[in-house]
């Protein structure tokens, strides 16, 4: 019978987390505590506690208290923009969001996986850049790797695997890009995205 996976053979390449077991574990308290048990209004407060543990966060960025950052000093946020509830940032490689863009409810930025022909399961990482002006709407997956332009926008649980070019609407599964931002839409695109309520609510 063939093998395909070892998990028991599974290792963490060394300097993989980009800080020691201590300030890793020091921050899962940190998130799980004094992060997502503070009032919603306390968006400075979270600002400065992922600044504190490395993470590059602009001006007046406002986060929920359940979103949710594996690695801040992996990450950055441009200023004024919006990380809505239950947002992953699985920043296992680095992940950059832009000024004034807007990461919906639930959505999940991976940059992490794993080589499924290695018996090993060793990771595979790519970073994440979201530029300015971006807005992925609610319950979107974006893979390893993935560039989303200047203006785009990603519509409602879309997911997606390849880059997405400035100014455009995408959206499914995977997502494809369905017409410019600027231009005139049908209602058809419209009822394809999520509406991102003020996080400051």
């Amino acid at each position: 019978m063939r093998e395909f996976q070892k998990l028991d053979q599974f290792r963490v390449p060394p300097g993989f987390r980009g800080r020691g077991a201590v300030v890793v574990v020091l921050w899962q308290v940190v998130q799980s505590t004094l992060f997502a048990l503070s009032p919603q209004p306390f968006f400075a407060w979270r600002r400065f506690l992922l600044r504190l543990f490395g993470a590059k966060i602009g001006r007046k960025v406002l986060l929920r208290p359940t979103v949710r950052v594996t690695y801040p000093w992996k990450t950055e946020i441009g200023d004024f923009s919006w990380v809505g509830d239950h947002v992953e940032l699985y920043s296992l490689d680095f992940i950059s969001i832009g000024s004034h863009s807007v990461i919906s409810q639930r959505s999940y930025l991976c940059t992490g996986s794993h080589d499924m022909d290695d018996i090993t399961f060793s990771y595979i990482t790519a970073p994440i850049k979201v530029g300015d002006q971006v807005w992925i709407a609610s319950d979107v997956f974006v893979a390893p790797g993935v560039k989303v332009g200047r203006g785009a926008v990603v519509g409602a649980r879309s997911t997606v695997l390849r880059d997405v070019p400035p100014e455009v609407v995408a959206i499914g599964e995977p997502a494809r890009v369905v017409r410019d931002r600027r231009a005139s839409g049908g209602d058809k695109s419209r009822n394809a995205l999520s509406e991102q309520s003020d996080p400051r609510r």
